[in-house]
């Protein structure tokens, strides 16, 4: 099964967190068949979700690489993290790393753009070239599907609970 870890981290830190996952070797036993077994058995790649350009991005086309979800927002004290994520991405991704952003609107209201405008700010501000999601919200009764299996009890286990506020990591391991 996919392991999934819940990671409240530093900027500082991601660089750390991504030599560390790319030293462990690959166990063929986490790798999932058929994602449409029980919830336990379940990966959080079985999803299709929305890019910021609007066309389909089948999460599954990333099994096999080391994923980092990232729920983000452009007004959040938080932002700057974008260029350490952007770092990393960009030092690991011939590696099989993979950062995925999620534009979020549920802290503060610190993210409230349309896409093609979070995806400019991005673009022209921190040269984000990591793939980004249309936005969703990720906490509340309309929690998008993805961010509903990587906090909720049944499938994210032990690392379940309630994201507190922007730039919480979830790292996918292959």
């Amino acid at each position: 099964m996919f392991q999934l870890k819940r990671l409240l981290i530093i900027p500082a830190t991601v660089l750390a967190l991504t030599v560390s996952v790319f030293a462990a070797k690959k166990d063929p036993k986490q790798v999932i068949k058929d994602p449409s077994e029980k919830p336990g058995n379940s990966t959080p790649l079985q999803f299709t979700m929305k890019d910021i350009d609007g066309k389909d991005f089948k999460l599954a086309d990333l099994k096999g690489k080391v994923v980092m979800f990232v729920n983000v927002a452009s007004k959040c004290g938080n932002t700057p993290q974008y260029a350490s994520l952007e770092a990393a991405y960009e030092k690991y991704k011939d590696k099989g790393f993979m950062i995925i952003g999620v534009p979020a609107n549920d802290f503060g209201a610190q993210e409230p753009g349309s896409d093609a405008e979070i995806k400019k700010f991005c673009t022209s501000k921190y040269n984000v070239s990591f793939k980004m999601l249309s936005k969703v919200s990720v906490v509340g009764n309309d929690k998008s599907p993805l961010y509903k299996y990587l906090t909720e009890k049944e499938t994210a286990g032990e690392f379940a609970g309630e994201i507190e506020w922007n730039f919480t990591k979830f790292l996918v391991d292959r």
